[in-house]
């Protein structure tokens, strides 16, 4: 875990996992307040279904960067999300990745997170090789929700992906088309909807329900990472 300084007087944390000769960089972003967890022998142990899936992601040949919290928040809300703070933030955490390898950098978000992917996939033109948006936030209740930013702004490949059967209200499966029609200048775009997993347990807007791909880890890692490797419509 790095503590990085990011603003003046205020320092982002950031989980930082290699793998060997890495297809690209993956700069992650969980949802709900943000955050990892606590590291424990070298693991991020947050629940969210990016952070546990971490290590799938590094076996697939990815580097794993996870994006935690700056310390002068708490957690980051939904304004937060597409603020100046946060965006300065997130490009500070951007230049040092690039300093620890040269591979192309993608941003995941999932839930919250994907607020905060889709605002730094518009502000760091130039900066990122494509954006992956899982269990999006849709509601237009909800400020910086995807399909409300400006999408006909991003221009590298966008992959979303989300579950059939997320029952999480800031994210139901109908609204999220919305995102698609908004990228209007993406060189690739691709919604796909999965049925997986099984035992959803708790909150739906939870990472152990059907909102954090609950069962199906492994797919799910495998359809971000193999549309990585060839984005296609």
């Amino acid at each position: 875990m790095f503590k990085l300084p990011t603003r003046e007087g205020v320092v982002t944390t950031l989980f930082w996992e290699p793998a060997t000769n890495a297809k690209a960089t993956l700069l992650l972003f969980p949802g709900g307040g943000g955050g990892f967890g606590k590291v424990e022998e070298g693991r991020a142990t947050s629940g969210n279904f990016l952070v546990r899936s971490a290590p799938l992601f590094v076996a697939k040949g990815f580097n794993v960067a996870i994006f935690g919290r700056p310390s002068d928040l708490r957690e980051l809300d939904y304004t937060d999300r597409t603020s100046e703070a946060h965006m300065a933030d997130v490009r500070k955490v951007l230049d040092f990745i690039k300093t620890r390898s040269d591979a192309p950098v993608w941003l995941v978000g999932t839930s919250r997170g994907t607020i905060s992917a889709t605002a730094a996939a518009i502000h760091l033109q130039g900066e990122v090789a494509g954006l992956v948006l899982t269990s999006s936030v849709v509601s237009y209740n909800k400020p910086g929700a995807v399909p409300k930013q400006d999408l006909a702004a991003i221009k590298v490949p966008v992959l979303v992906l989300h579950h059939e059967k997320d029952a999480c209200p800031l994210c139901r499966s109908y609204e999220v088309p919305a995102i698609l029609r908004g990228l209007k200048n993406a060189s690739v775009k691709k919604l796909v909807m999965v049925q997986g997993g099984e035992n959803p347990t708790g909150d739906p807007c939870e990472a152990f329900h059907w909102h954090g791909f609950i069962g199906m880890e492994q797919e799910a890692v495998d359809i971000i990472t193999d549309w990585i490797a060839r984005p296609v419509e």
